[in-house]
């Protein structure tokens, strides 16, 4: 029976928004869309104060919500989480008490990501390149991989075995950048005079497209002053040359790295590209060289060639994930 006492609350946290919802676990499609709230991480001093924020601009202070499942933009270990790109610390126990819960689950953001894809809708993606996918009808063995640029660089990955998923939670946007071309590895020299070691997040987020952006402009001799992603993304569409020239070299990169996701996890069933960025930049990656360095993997080329890259536009794709996860726990708790 579907009522406010059944909802769970859920929560996306990323280094700059936290976004919150409800989800009713009763129903086909458990997120309820119309309830999502964003709030800048900045206005608040943790994860339980925004929660209750949340709560009573909804009306759901006093509706008896006991359970919240939270994926965070970091690293979990245990029964805390670090947000990577802000310093709130999340304790599972204090907020626990903090919220008067009777459960709390904490995830990576991109173990919520990969939990989402079975859910998408045809609407939900677009295909990168020439190979498409269709979401199976029945559950089959599946190995997909997730990544996404935004403030940071989230990598998961979605296991499903005998019906069972697994999301694989990880930090791999924070593995050494590995450059391509004559090109990259001076982006990778002015970078590495300024970080020392070089990850793909330095290039692939949205800080990362003004650190592409700026090597560049040194390269040539030039100071471009302060930069916002979306001033080189604007620039870009008018023609400045370049910030066409960032975006590229961001969307070749992008490939490269998906592509090497891939052969890593052994992902043939497709990878997923989400994050804040993706859906800004969905023309520049179908028109960029995105595909051909994705592909471009020596003698393995020929079965990257088949391997579907997907664009995810659902706008609220780790919401989706956390009441997937939500609905999962709930039916473990139910079975005998």
């Amino acid at each position: 029976m579907s009522g406010t006492a059944t909802r769970v609350l859920l929560a996306d946290i990323g280094g700059t928004n936290a976004r919150f919802a409800l989800a009713d676990p009763a129903l086909p499609s458990p997120l309820l869309v119309d309830s999502v709230q964003g709030f800048a991480v900045a206005d608040f001093p943790s994860l339980a104060d925004t929660a209750r924020h949340y709560l009573r601009e909804t009306g759901q202070d006093g509706a008896g919500i006991r359970h919240g499942v939270f994926a965070v933009a970091g690293r979990v270990d245990g029964d805390e989480a670090r947000i990577t790109n802000h310093p709130w610390v999340i304790s599972k126990p204090r907020t626990l008490a903090q919220l008067d819960f009777d459960r709390i689950t904490l995830v990576n953001d991109f173990a919520a990501q990969a939990m989402a894809i079975p859910l998408l809708q045809a609407d939900d993606i677009a295909p990168i390149g020439g190979v498409s996918w269709t979401a199976d009808v029945e559950p089959r063995n599946r190995t997909y991989a997730v990544i996404g640029p935004g403030t940071g660089l989230g990598v998961g990955a979605l296991i499903i075995r005998d019906g069972r998923q697994y999301p694989l939670e990880t930090e791999g946007g924070h593995v050494s950048f590995p450059p391509g071309t004559p090109e990259e590895l001076a982006i990778l020299d002015r970078l590495a005079a300024q970080f020392g070691r070089v990850s793909n997040e330095r290039l692939i987020c949205g800080p990362g497209l003004v650190n592409i952006h700026r090597a560049l402009s040194e390269l040539a001799g030039e100071d471009p002053g302060p930069m916002q992603p979306a001033d080189i993304t604007a620039r870009a569409q008018a023609g400045d040359p370049r910030s066409m020239r960032a975006v590229d070299v961001f969307c070749a990169v992008f490939g490269a790295i998906s592509g090497d996701l891939v052969l890593t996890l052994g992902a043939w069933d497709g990878v997923f590209l989400t994050g804040g960025l993706v859906p800004k930049m969905l023309d520049a990656l179908q028109y960029s060289g995105f595909r051909q360095r994705f592909e471009h993997k020596g003698r393995f080329s020929p079965n990257m060639a088949r391997v579907p890259s997907m664009a995810v536009l659902h706008p609220h794709a780790g919401l989706l994930g956390t009441a997937a996860i939500a609905v999962a726990e709930i039916r473990e708790a139910r079975a005998p």
